[in-house]
């Protein structure tokens, strides 16, 4: 089964963040490690990331579309963006939302999150492997 894995802006460039936040994996070999995780569970996984709210909302309606699960980190986007939030509500299949590291342990203004409310659940705090989570909660969800 396919799945749509979205990350959303700075997550492309991972090796030029701080690395005790989000860890020592460069975006190329995230991109391997969801690939490779998403495999082993049965799923063939559509890594994608932009830096571009647009681009985001237009992938979530394809998914929307095209009934297709998503596990999605959307960065900075998460704590104000509306309108992407309205995109992720619009996903005919589970949404899984995940973070490298865990909001609630940073700064405030990421305490909250407006995708939270829409999707099946959230999963962070534990670097690449929140997307590992995210991908056997998903297989559950599917049954």
């Amino acid at each position: 089964m396919k799945i749509l894995v979205l990350n959303g802006p700075n997550l492309g460039r991972l090796d030029l963040r701080d690395s005790t936040i989000y860890g020592d994996l460069d975006f190329p070999a995230l991109t391997t490690f969801i690939e490779k995780s998403a495999a082993d569970l049965g799923f063939e996984a559509d890594v994608r990331q932009s830096d571009s709210e647009t681009e985001l909302i237009t992938w979530l309606h394809e998914a929307a579309d095209a009934k297709l699960p998503v596990i999605f980190n959307p960065a900075a986007f998460t704590h104000y963006s509306y309108a992407i939030r309205d995109a992720v509500a619009m996903l005919k299949a589970p949404a899984i939302e995940v973070h490298l590291s865990n909001p609630l342990a940073r700064e405030e203004f990421r305490h909250t999150s407006v995708i939270s409310g829409v999707v099946h659940g959230t999963i962070g705090g534990f670097g690449p492997d929140s997307y590992r989570l995210a991908l056997i909660a998903l297989k559950a969800l599917l049954g």
